[in-house]
């Protein structure tokens, strides 16, 4: 399976190395062409114990790769990963912008149906914005592609965040279709062979 986890902070960059890990195609996708740069040479831009082998073994086994082309790696991508900051706006409330911008670029660009799959920090009622802003996208390019929206929040304590992802004790995925649902279920299978089902 391939995926796209767009955004290479904290949450993105140790999703995508821990799915890798487990011989899942994966891009990550960042605006921040030295950060791109970087990990491409290895550089990790965080410390979390036993990301950095783990980013150089899978980037040198060909699983993990880094870009910072949304549109060029979208192709044959069934799972998006939106793992993008929501800093505090000047109420305090969660800007949205980044995580919107990530869905109004996938509808521009996608070919073929996939789960949109949210996993920053977001309020209640982002699936729906989410949901609004790709499909606006597709109408402007007349395009009846189906997509499916989900929500994945992560559980992931600082210096402990690899471990925390390969042996979970709950994987919270909310979905809205039975597809959706097999594709997450097969995603995160390797993770859930410890007992621990993925809560749908």
């Amino acid at each position: 399976m391939k995926i796209t986890v767009v955004g290479t902070g904290y949450v993105g960059l140790v999703t995508g190395t821990c799915l890798a890990e487990v011989g899942i195609d994966v891009t990550c996708v960042d605006i921040d062409v030295k950060k791109i740069e970087n990990l491409n040479k290895g550089i990790i831009p965080i410390w979390e114990p036993g990301l950095e082998p783990m980013v150089k073994r899978n980037f040198e086994a060909g699983r993990l790769h880094f870009s910072t082309n949304l549109s060029e790696v979208l192709a044959g991508s069934k799972v998006v990963f939106g793992a993008v900051g929501t800093p505090p706006d000047e109420d305090g409330s969660a800007d949205l912008k980044y995580v919107l911008e990530v869905a109004r670029e996938v509808g521009r660009h996608m070919t073929e149906h996939l789960v949109m799959v949210t996993k920053s920090t977001v309020p209640v009622g982002t699936a729906e914005k989410v949901r609004t802003a790709l499909q606006g996208e597709l109408d402007k390019r007349g395009s009846d592609l189906k997509f499916d929206i989900a929500s994945n929040p992560e559980f992931l304590k600082e210096g402990d965040a690899v471990s925390d992802f390969l042996k979970p004790d709950r994987i919270v995925v909310g979905v809205e279709s039975q597809k959706a649902e097999d594709i997450i279920s097969k995603l995160y299978k390797p993770f859930t062979l410890n007992g621990h089902p993925v809560r749908l």
